[in-house]
């Protein structure tokens, strides 16, 4: 049976609900999702078989890639964090069509940022589609919890029309398609990724603080990996199997439902530390996928009245204080 069949067979016998989607698809080990990419031995699969860690250090990161390529689906992993000084560290899971679309690829990014010792873990969500590069979609957040003390699931969910980012099932960011965007909305066939790098020229305040190879090596740890999608010919990249398979569709949550928006819109109101919808030094007028939120307006205004009011900088000593609660997400 080749994948594609064994794939079509596999949805036929998945109900899901839209909470707690993962619960209801299987956990993959990482042989039948996923291949080495690169970082030789600093790729590492446990005994059993479920659990990998990449490490990076002062020879070469390390990173995996999916064996399928996909059109849409519901892609998930838990992943445990490097603990202490990690700035300059970047892990990433995400998906991208670079290595076959190298001058018009689409992409959807979850990025860790590391940082310095007492300082907080950052995601960063982006997306890109056709190409846009020029055009920043970034979104950075902290988080309720410490991610380097246990693992925590992200999740990605994309279909025609929406991509939604799950963290323990809490969606964080949704992008809705519109007219306007074109092709910047990613519509081509991706493979899943998962690396760890040394991002120092960028990751931790503009690049100010860097890898530091004393703590190394530094190992982020990944398992339940659920890749839930319809995939495609590899050779011929079509994607009328994807188009025609009415239990693609079916099988995949319709998005957020009324009680996720109302966790959603509580994290981005105590956790979202930048987004671009809301950068006046970027775009006069948000782009047009933008849905903008009063509080979340006043609260980055808040946080940075430069970037998001065009104001002046907070009087030094003017700090922003964030709880570390989940009680009332």
């Amino acid at each position: 049976m080749n994948i594609f069949a064994a794939f079509i067979l596999c949805s036929a016998f998945m109900v899901l609900s839209v909470t707690g989607v993962s619960r209801n698809l299987p956990i993959l080990s990482f042989d039948e999702g996923y291949s080495h990419l690169f970082g030789d031995a600093n790729l590492m699969v446990l005994k059993d078989g479920k659990s990998v860690h990449l490490s990076l250090d002062d020879r070469t990161g390390s990173g995996f890639v999916s064996q399928d390529i996909y059109l849409h689906g519901y892609f998930s992993a838990s992943i445990k964090l490097p603990a202490d000084y990690t700035a300059g560290v970047v892990v990433a899971f995400y998906m991208s069509n670079g290595d076959m679309y190298e001058k018009n690829h689409d992409e959807i990014d979850f990025e860790f940022l590391g940082n310095i010792r007492g300082k907080d873990w950052r995601i960063q969500t982006n997306i890109y589609g056709n190409g846009s590069t020029s055009v920043g979609r970034e979104e950075r957040y902290g988080l309720w919890f410490d991610p380097s003390e246990d693992f925590h699931q992200y999740s990605l969910l994309w279909t025609h029309n929406l991509i939604v980012f799950y963290v323990d099932n809490v969606p964080i960011r949704e992008i809705k398609r519109t007219e306007a965007m074109g092709g910047d909305f990613p519509s081509k066939p991706m493979s899943l990724y998962a690396t760890i790098w040394d991002g120092s020229d960028w990751a931790t305040n503009g690049g100010k603080y860097r890898v530091n190879y004393k703590y190394a090596p530094y190992i982020s740890e990944f398992s339940d990996f659920v890749l839930h999608g319809c995939a495609v010919d590899p050779t011929e990249h079509t994607t009328n199997n994807c188009e025609n398979a009415p239990q693609s569709a079916a099988s995949l949550p319709a998005g957020p439902t009324q009680g996720q928006r109302s966790k959603m819109s509580s994290f981005r109101n105590k956790y979202m530390q930048y987004s671009y919808c809301y950068d006046r030094s970027r775009y006069n007028t948000p782009p047009t996928e933008c849905v903008v939120d009063p509080k979340e307006a006043e609260r980055l205004r808040g946080f940075d009245p430069v970037t998001f009011g065009g104001g002046r900088r907070p009087r030094r000593g003017r700090r922003h204080h964030r709880g570390k609660s989940a009680s009332s997400m």
